[in-house]
């Protein structure tokens, strides 16, 4: 049986600055890769939480029908937004428990709306710990940063 995978990751020179996103998308037959696809883009003037976010949007947003897939993600800001913080988010009108804004509220919402198509696992790993999916994740969101530097 064939399963989706995608690792994600997101850059930023200087926080704001340019930056990148990355994500390396697998389906996988037991140890055997299907089908694999990488996918970058990047934004002139943002940071490094809103390209986390666009990069987890993108590996959704590319799925042409539901799936079940495992996201794995260095971010600890979109691990945690996505499976614990999100709910209680969405209680208070998108407000943090300190009556604040939701800071990113589009992109939030944005994944929100992506992954309520889908079945997905979420995944934390370290960062930058010789993981190779997730140092590939990173090369690709280093070059979706490159034109904007």
């Amino acid at each position: 049986m064939t399963k989706l995978f995608a690792w994600t990751d997101g850059a930023c020179s200087g926080n704001p600055g340019p930056g990148g996103w990355g994500v390396l998308m697998r389906a996988m037959d037991g140890e055997r890769i299907v089908k694999e696809r990488e996918l970058q883009g990047g934004e002139a003037e943002t940071t490094n939480n809103r390209m986390e976010l666009m990069a987890a949007i993108s590996a959704l947003e590319t799925l042409t029908r539901p799936s079940e897939i495992t996201i794995t993600t260095d971010s600890a800001y979109v691990k945690n937004g996505v499976s614990q913080w999100i709910h209680g988010w969405k209680k208070n009108g998108w407000r943090t428990a300190g009556r604040k804004p939701v800071k990113n509220i589009e992109l939030w919402q944005r994944l929100d709306e992506a992954r309520s198509r889908h079945k997905v696992e979420w995944c934390w790993i370290k960062g930058h710990a010789g993981h190779a999916e997730n140092e590939r994740a990173d090369k690709l969101a280093r070059a979706g940063m490159a034109p904007f530097k």
